[in-house]
């Protein structure tokens, strides 16, 4: 089960594609939905809880929690809407293709997709471009 929490002044349009998107990107890593939630907030937000529960007094696009189980997907995924504006215009990308990114960003983690080393990095950004290009595919 995918979840949609809205914490700040957004919504997703067509919130069902975003659901059955997430579920395919879980499916194509031949991982099984479990429960994820993504809570959508603003940069106050997501700063007090990187301070919280991370320690880090920074600001962030997405913190996720990852209470995954084997081969089951599962956590709480929370994003920042500013940071993903200010995202999109300093990689000159559509802010929608900026959320796809962190959305998928997520629930890559979950999946086993690191990005803390180069290589890590190199990966994660290539699985998340493969996944944003499934976002309009029908099965």
């Amino acid at each position: 089960m995918i979840e949609f929490n809205y914490e700040t002044d957004f919504s997703l349009h067509e919130e069902n594609a975003y659901l059955n998107w997430i579920a395919r990107i879980v499916e194509s890593e031949n991982k099984v939905l479990g429960e994820i939630t993504y809570v959508f907030c603003d940069d106050d937000y997501l700063h007090k809880i990187n301070v919280e529960y991370l320690n880090h007094d920074t600001l962030t696009d997405i913190i996720s929690f990852d209470y995954s189980e084997g081969n089951v997907i599962s956590g709480d995924i929370f994003i920042s809407i500013e940071r993903v504006i200010d995202n999109a215009k300093e990689f000159n990308v559509s802010f929608d293709n900026e959320l796809k990114r962190v959305m998928a960003h997520g629930v890559l983690h979950y999946c086993g997709f690191k990005d803390k080393s180069d290589a890590d990095v190199l990966l994660m950004r290539s699985k998340e471009e493969e996944k944003i290009n499934m976002f309009h595919v029908k099965h």
